[in-house]
């Protein structure tokens, strides 16, 4: 058995994890960041070897099976780790391949919701998702959404987005975008794809926003992805005690 790492799995080159580095970096945990969209069976940590596993956002639908067959081994690495109790973060296509995984439905939403914006609390919310106020602000950049699985406790909602957050045993999945960097979001302003259906006042009405709605982001970001760090820290610790213990050979 290897020492126990974190896959974080990407969909995009533009859509990095950011932040969430940070956090796993100052918990001192090994990660492997790749992509499997075209390549299923790409080799890939062990699955013993996992102490977490984070899907981040992309441009495609998280059902887009035949055009990306990667998604499908993404779906079934999801549940499967969730099932074993690893922490998991789904982020936005993340969230969405998620949910699907768990018996979740995959729709067009009410309208595309780019940009700043809130998610209300719900009664229910968990300290997997700390939110010290009712509502929080956060990046929105998505189309299709998602129902709430069976068994899984809904966190946030959105005017625009009834399931923003939800949880279900070890995994935290989130429709909105907290792993922002000032430079990564510099590189989805750049990136013709991520700006297709914006003009060009929408964006530099974003690029003058996001130092003022950024202040607001980053300590939220910082108690979730700090939170979902400590999560794998503690499982990573808990792999490497049930490791077999290596008898001692005493020569006397």
């Amino acid at each position: 058995m290897s020492k126990p790492q974190v896959l974080i799995l990407t969909h995009a080159p533009w859509e990095r994890p950011g932040r969430i580095l940070d956090a796993l970096e100052t918990c001192g945990l090994e990660y492997t960041i790749t992509s499997i969209l075209k390549k299923p069976k790409a080799d890939l940590p062990d699955f013993k070897d996992l102490a977490g596993l984070v899907l981040m956002g992309g441009p495609m639908g998280a059902l887009d099976y035949d055009e990306y067959p990667g998604l499908k081994t993404e779906s079934k690495l999801a549940k499967a780790a969730i099932v074993a109790g690893k922490p998991v973060l789904g982020v936005c296509l993340g969230h969405q391949i998620m949910a699907t995984a768990l018996g979740g439905k995959l729709r067009p939403g009410k309208a595309p919701e780019i940009g700043f914006g809130t998610v209300q609390r719900l009664e229910n919310s968990h300290e997997f998702l700390p939110m010290w106020g009712k509502k929080a602000t956060v990046l929105h950049w998505h189309n299709d959404c998602v129902t709430l699985p069976a068994g899984a406790t809904p966190l946030a909602k959105s005017d625009l987005t009834k399931v923003q957050a939800f949880r279900f045993g070890s995994a935290l999945g989130m429709q909105f975008h907290l792993e922002v960097t000032p430079a990564l979001f510099d590189a989805w302003l750049s990136e013709k794809e991520m700006v297709k259906d914006l003009k060009k006042s929408d964006v530099a009405r974003l690029r003058e926003e996001y130092p003022e709605k950024d202040a607001l982001i980053k300590p939220f970001a910082s108690a979730v992805f700090e939170g979902f760090a400590a999560r794998c820290s503690t499982h990573a610790k808990a792999m490497e005690e049930a490791k077999p213990k290596e008898k001692k050979i005493v020569i006397s």
